[in-house]
């Protein structure tokens, strides 16, 4: 078995562990600390919103231009008087974006194109995009997004709780947070393909989550008839019992998208490729961050509020301190537990943080129900 097979086996029989929730502190510092810089990004360059949205004009040929893409850039900035984007084509041919720009106007920029790239005019197509058509895939998107989050939330409120439910929400929106502020600070365009990608990573974001969450269900069951193991406790078992299996998925996703964007965007110079890539790219990781350092820590923090969950806190910590007055260990007071929930070969309760069992069944003496 490799090191890391191995070691996902370990993690999820609860020999070996990290204290997740314990921690939670410094991953709630450091996640205000990324989305304050992403907003702040967002507040002072905003986003470079492509020709989609601020409407304009795309000049396409398929003719050889006589002069290189830079020269090009520089012709139509003068010809327009705004920012222009140029891409070389694979025939050989020039694609020129113009933000901006009326049909009056693409009509004295298109023949003065054809002067400096030396093209014939007829050999230029023209493309216009209205500010209009852009204003409705923004409303559309946004649109999609609101009725995505009202479903998440009522479907997590049904399957599990309102507190989980919260929690996916909070962790969505600090994904969306920090992947938008990216876009702002490295000044890539947005464009739909930009929208697309934002709404393919909260699909991936809510299913890393979500898994989570399964396990913490289970791990949950008869909490209240034992007093071995707090909530929290049982929160970051079902961190570590699943975090193998949420390392893999992320990077089995990220190479890919990795490969779109630096390779296909950065390498070869295929710029339409960062649109969805770059979004694809840091979504993806924030995603897999939030579940299990934001989701599941913030559960905790709303479970263990509870009155029921304070008095089971207070019972445990009162049997771990009269353990540890008598020199024993908490566990030696075998009591009636249900079983499924709470293995009986677990570590004794003082030491479940540093080195957590994984709640239902999975680390059960063999032979024992």
């Amino acid at each position: 078995m490799s090191r890391l097979g191995n070691l996902g086996a370990r993690l999820y029989r609860g020999e070996v562990g990290y204290d997740f929730i314990g921690k939670r502190k410094i991953w709630y510092g450091v996640s205000i600390l990324i989305t304050i810089t992403a907003i702040l990004g967002l507040a002072v360059s905003g986003l470079n919103m492509g020709i989609e949205f601020k409407g304009g004009a795309v000049f396409t040929t398929d003719v050889k231009a006589k002069i290189s893409s830079s020269q090009a850039h520089e012709a139509a900035v003068e010809a327009s008087g705004h920012e222009a984007i140029v891409q070389e084509l694979g025939n050989g041919g020039l694609r020129i974006q113009i933000t901006e720009v009326d049909t009056a106007k693409a009509d004295a920029i298109k023949t003065q194109l054809s002067q400096d790239l030396g093209v014939p005019a007829e050999k230029i197509n023209a493309d216009l995009v209205g500010p209009s058509w852009g204003e409705q895939i923004a409303n559309k998107a946004w649109m999609g997004l609101g009725i995505f989050m009202v479903l998440v939330v009522v479907y997590l409120a049904i399957a599990f709780e309102w507190r989980m439910a919260i929690a996916a929400l909070v962790a969505l929106i600090h994904d969306i947070t920090i992947t938008v502020g990216v876009y702002a600070l490295v000044g890539f365009e947005v464009t739909p393909g930009t929208v697309i990608g934002l709404l393919t990573i909260l699909g991936y974001s809510l299913y890393d989550t979500v898994v989570v969450f399964d396990s913490l269900k289970e791990g949950q069951k008869g909490i209240t008839k034992q007093t071995r193991f707090t909530y929290s406790e049982i929160a970051n078992r079902s961190i570590n019992s699943t975090l193998v299996r949420s390392i893999n998925t992320t990077v089995v996703a990220l190479l890919p998208v990795a490969g779109l964007l630096f390779i296909g965007g950065g390498v070869l110079g295929a710029g339409m490729l960062n649109d969805i890539s770059l979004s694809l790219f840091v979504g993806l990781a924030a995603g897999a961050y939030s579940s299990i350092f934001i989701a599941t820590p913030l559960v905790a923090d709303l479970k263990e509020r509870d009155p029921q969950m304070k008095a089971l806190k207070k019972r445990i910590l009162a049997k771990r301190a009269a353990a540890a007055a008598k020199g024993e260990s908490a566990d030696d007071e075998r009591e009636d537990e249900p079983q499924d929930a709470f293995p009986e070969d677990a570590e004794t309760a003082g030491a479940t943080v540093g080195r957590p069992r994984q709640p239902g069944g999975h680390g059960r003496t063999p032979g024992k129900r």
